[in-house]
């Protein structure tokens, strides 16, 4: 049992609902799942749910639009907490651009972008990345880096920009609404199986219309990946744990 998810944000479920998605997810074979902090508090809680729970390992990050509700020194000050939480963390995330919920921030969250990513030079972190209508600058701006572990997360991009990002070698985090989503299928498609990794987004992104996610559900989109790739599941399953063992 070789299941991961490298993108859930654990801090926002119930904290007694929290014990029993733990053990869902251990039950359903997960060996990890990575807590994605998008600001300083969630970071704070992804620190303490690793102490919580040895299934969870943490990213810290600063979610682009959150970071545009903190002043400069705010953002000066969380990245160096993340610098000093370094080893206890397995990637920097959730950051990038969003240009779906404020369009009217793009070269402030550009500024912010940069630090992060030179942050994640510095610490030889991987990165994951939030690209929401904004994937060409997300892009361009990781193409001018040094970060050689880049992990595009939940990417809505048109193939094009798929098959650039794929060509730098970056991996993408496919979340289980593959299995109704013909989006990430054609992703799929185009993406060499050793550039895979799963993801839920839980308690978002659920595979059932009007239901939350949760980590155990990444079983369904392993599943559906290997139909996509026409894969044995068991053999797809064990290919996407290398990788996530390769990055991480």
């Amino acid at each position: 049992m070789m299941y991961v998810d490298v993108h859930a944000h654990l801090d926002h479920f119930d904290s007694n609902d929290l014990r029993v998605i733990i053990e869902n997810a251990k039950n359903a074979g997960l060996k990890a799942i990575i807590t994605n902090g998008i600001n300083p508090k969630t970071n704070r809680t992804a620190l303490k749910l690793v102490k919580e729970y040895s299934i969870v390992k943490a990213a810290l990050g600063l979610y682009p639009i959150d970071a545009l509700k903190l002043k400069s020194e705010e953002i000066d000050a969380e990245l160096k907490y993340i610098y000093g939480a370094r080893d206890q963390i397995v990637a920097v995330g959730e950051v990038g651009l969003d240009y779906y919920w404020d369009q009217t921030k793009n070269k402030e969250q550009r500024e912010i972008f940069s630090k992060v990513i030179k942050l994640c030079e510095k610490i030889r972190k991987p990165i994951i990345v939030h690209s929401r209508k904004a994937e060409v600058d997300v892009i361009s701006m990781l193409e001018s880096s040094s970060i050689k572990k880049v992990i595009m997360h939940c990417f809505g991009g048109r193939l094009s920009l798929t098959k650039q990002a794929r060509d730098h070698g970056y991996y993408f985090s496919i979340p289980t609404n593959i299995v109704k989503s013909m989006h990430f299928q054609r992703i799929v498609e185009e993406l060499p199986i050793g550039q895979i990794l799963t993801e839920t987004d839980s308690p978002y992104l659920g595979i059932v219309n009007g239901k939350g996610n949760e980590p155990a559900n990444v079983v369904e989109g392993v599943n559906k990946i290997a139909e996509v790739k026409s894969l044995d599941a068991e053999e797809c399953k064990k290919m996407i744990y290398q990788n996530y063992q390769k990055v991480f």
